[in-house]
């Protein structure tokens, strides 16, 4: 019963316009006075507690590189790079979407921050090209998805906060899934390029090739100071975030020398806000969590799937066709801080990989971003390339299917996901 009025009340006030961050703190409050034995004080100590967390702090610090990046033309860089490595292959600039969104991903941790700066880029250069716009929309919708599953996903690490696993591990455990996404996506444009007769978007050319990593080169060191670091033990991925931050600046200012001191508060407002946005929702789904733990609500979950199956290949099966739903109508910061400490009982108990599933909530919820009502990114990437939405279903609905039978193969092959951080 309390869990239909958690999830009743949390839908209905999400579909009345309310922010989630402050649905959530409703619901949770609602709560605590129903239950009636708990005390009040619990609500600013809750709060305050689910956001002091040092991994957390790796969020507005990734933020702030996006934003100075961004401010760097790092886009068009990034394309021109792109373009010379694949840009020979059949329907070359769709390949250079896929490339480039990787490039994106390694730097942005955020799907809707890839889409909106890439999407501006080159949605409009594809129609030159004679692409159908809803092709160019869906393809750059898709290939965004890639910040959250490559590193360093926002996502990643609110689930390694959450779950209570390490971020790091998170962040390795998603290079194996995110190549194969990009390398599926390709395969697919290939398919749509001899399909439509799409042309090589240039000839290959060593030397244009080592032009145009010349100017990108400064841009590609962002991620490679990142994964670098955090792979070869040197600091932590808050601490990555930081010093990532700090050399996409000098980079910035000093180097590229397009970011101007006079840009900085625009950019520091933009990062504080879309944190904010975030860490509202952390601390307010924290005192329904609260509420959640004392009730033993994600222990009464796991007995009762327990007592309908205790096959794991069977519960995982529900889990993804769970989270999809919840994906489809559901932010993913919030849908990853409400549901996995209710799940990660379920998930300890049937000796599920909580990396493994980490992998498998990313990818769900990467393609509800994609699928109306909520569509987050997919709704960004046609506003900024001026598509109407409906044009993108044709070709949608083929990349989500592709998407599904990746999330398959992970899903019940973990080695894809856990290998990596095994020997790392």
């Amino acid at each position: 019963m309390t869990g239909a009025i958690l999830v009743g009340g949390l839908i209905g006030l999400v579909l009345l316009g309310m922010p989630i961050g402050f649905a959530l703190g409703i619901i949770g409050l609602s709560l605590l006075l129903m239950l009636g034995t708990a005390p009040l004080d619990i609500v600013p100590i809750s709060l305050f507690d689910g956001s002091n967390s040092f991994p957390l702090l790796a969020i507005p610090l990734f933020m702030l590189v996006g934003e100075l990046m961004d401010a760097c033309n790092l886009s068009r860089r990034l394309v021109s790079f792109a373009g010379s490595l694949v840009g020979f292959i059949r329907g070359g600039l769709a390949q250079v979407v896929v490339i480039t969104s990787m490039f994106f991903a390694e730097i942005s941790g955020s799907a809707v921050a890839g889409a909106a700066a890439l999407g501006s880029v080159l949605i409009p250069e594809m129609k030159k090209k004679g692409y159908p716009e809803g092709f160019a929309a869906a393809l750059v919708s898709v290939a965004a998805t890639m910040a959250i599953i490559l590193p360093p996903s926002v996502p990643m690490i609110l689930y390694g906060v959450m779950a209570g696993v390490s971020v790091a591990k998170l962040f390795i455990a998603g290079i194996i899934p995110g190549i194969i996404v990009a390398a599926s996506l390709m395969i697919v444009n290939y398919c749509y390029a001899r399909k439509y007769g799409f042309d090589v978007e240039q000839n290959f050319s060593v030397s244009n090739v080592g032009k145009t990593f010349k100017e990108a080169f400064w841009a590609l060191m962002i991620p490679v100071i990142i994964l670098g670091g955090i792979l070869g033990g040197i600091f932590t991925p808050t601490e990555a975030a930081a010093i990532a931050a700090v050399a996409a600046f000098i980079i910035g200012s000093v180097i590229y020398r397009e970011l101007k001191w006079n840009m900085l508060p625009k950019m520091l407002l933009g990062a504080a806000n879309q944190t904010a946005v975030v860490m509202i929702i952390i601390a307010t789904s924290a005192l329904v969590g609260w509420f959640l733990t004392s009730e033993r609500i994600p222990q009464g979950l796991a007995n009762s799937v327990m007592a309908v199956t205790n096959n794991p290949i069977l519960v995982l099966a529900i889990l993804n066709v769970f989270f999809l739903i919840v994906g489809m109508i559901m932010h993913s910061a919030a849908a990853i801080i409400m549901l996995v400490p209710i799940l990660m009982p379920l998930v300890h108990e049937l000796g599920i990989d909580p990396i493994h599933f980490g992998i498998i909530v990313t990818i769900n919820l990467g393609i509800g971003q994609q699928t109306p009502p909520v569509a987050s990114v997919l709704l960004t990437t046609c506003s900024v390339g001026n598509v109407p939405l409906v044009k993108t279903f044709k070709y949608l609905k083929v990349f989500i299917a592709v998407m599904l039978v990746i999330l398959a193969i992970i899903t019940y092959i973990p080695i894809i996901s856990t290998w990596l951080p095994s020997i790392l």
